[in-house]
């Protein structure tokens, strides 16, 4: 069975892949977790493993379609980095900006990731409201 997510349609084997992958975040996603959940980060409204397609993302904010991955050593081995890309290329056809950070970021700067990540959804609502028309 598929549903669509902003019109995209995402297999029901990605919704039980992404229930699980919430039980079992690192902690460089719970922490970052922690600081978007609820609003907490300019009134944005984030989703943790959100299915996307056949894809999930770490963090989503769907209204803005900006997707957030925090990325841990695993993901500079080049198979990987090349499996990021392909997901990353899919994703950005269909709308969707990203953002990625390594683990370490998060752990260590986590003042810094929100900023950036604030930054991005600023830049996302402003280009939507020059593209708007005033009526």
């Amino acid at each position: 069975m598929n549903v669509f997510v902003v019109g995209v349609p995402v297999s029901e084997h990605n919704v039980v892949a992404a229930r699980n992958l919430r039980r079992r975040q690192t902690p460089a996603e719970e922490r970052l977790w922690q600081a978007i959940r609820d609003r907490r980060l300019g009134g944005i409204k984030f989703r943790r493993q959100h299915p996307v397609g056949r894809f999930v993302l770490d963090f989503c904010a769907p209204a803005l379609r900006l997707a957030v991955e925090v990325d841990g050593g695993v993901h500079e081995a080049d198979d990987v980095a090349a499996a990021d890309a392909e997901r990353q290329a899919f994703l950005e056809a269909a709308g969707y900006r990203f953002l990625r950070f390594p683990n370490a970021a998060v752990r260590a700067d986590l003042s810094s990731v929100l900023a950036s990540i604030l930054t991005e959804a600023d830049r996302i609502r402003n280009e939507r409201s020059e593209t708007t028309p005033a009526w």
